[in-house]
């Protein structure tokens, strides 16, 4: 309310905010004031973040051999791995071929289901673990060839366009931010609207995983690199002085 310009990383996150907003003043038995809604709505824009990924050319590896399915994201609950390595089991218990990295941070806390998927995947798990150095998170990402995501709270999701930057496949939920972030043409391929549609895209990757190789999206994500992103944030906060 006090801000003079207010930004959001994406549709998703405004749409979200001003909902619940509204959602939570409704609630309130008097002084509901749900016009301070609308007066945030009138300045505010979105935004989406700038990414460093050129950095990631340096590390470039070549694909090879079964399939690579990467999770690169926090280890908490957010993310939904439950879904995640639910889909693994069934490709796995129908013996499909594929490896798994487990990257990302993992805290003191983090969901049963990884340990039960590092007992349960052991011979398909080629890394397992957070990345200590950027060196060696960058080369898995290029070694990579699929990226199902669960996540069932998600504002932009930078670990998603840094795999796809790296030439991952993605196959995401029909949901939160990541419809807005793909060409609409692409939709069909990679949005899924419940975990047998997500199933079927990951089998299909994998069945097909030569000419995914051949055709990465990676281009897609381009326009978030600061080379492209500085220019669009200098502009803009020049236009608020």
């Amino acid at each position: 309310m006090t801000a003079n310009h207010v930004l959001f990383n994406s549709e998703y996150h405004l749409d979200s905010f001003l909902s619940g907003g509204k959602k939570i003043l409704k609630h309130f038995p008097d002084y509901q004031e749900l016009d301070t809604i609308d007066e945030i709505q009138s300045k505010s824009q979105i935004l989406y973040l700038g990414m460093d990924l050129l950095q990631f050319d340096a590390y470039k590896e070549e694909k090879k051999g079964d399939p690579v399915i990467l999770w690169n994201h926090r280890w908490e609950y957010d993310k939904n791995p439950e879904s995640f390595f639910h889909c693994l089991y069934r490709l796995h218990d129908e013996d499909h071929s594929f490896q798994v990295a487990i990257l990302g941070e993992n805290f003191q806390s983090t969901p049963n289901v990884f340990d039960e998927a590092k007992d349960r995947l052991k011979e398909k798990i080629i890394h397992y673990g957070y990345c200590n150095d950027f060196k060696e998170y960058a080369r898995w990402l290029w070694k990579a060839d699929i990226l199902p995501v669960t996540s069932n709270q998600d504002f932009f999701g930078v670990s998603i366009m840094e795999a796809i930057y790296c030439g991952a496949y993605p196959i995401l939920p029909k949901r939160l931010t990541y419809p807005e972030l793909l060409p609409d043409t692409s939709h069909h391929k990679h949005l899924y609207d419940n975990e047998d549609e997500l199933y079927e895209l990951v089998k299909d990757c994998i069945d097909h995983i030569e000419m995914n190789r051949e055709n990465s999206v990676g281009d897609w994500v381009n326009k978030f690199d600061w080379k492209l992103m500085a220019p669009i944030y200098d502009k803009l906060f020049r236009s608020y002085i």
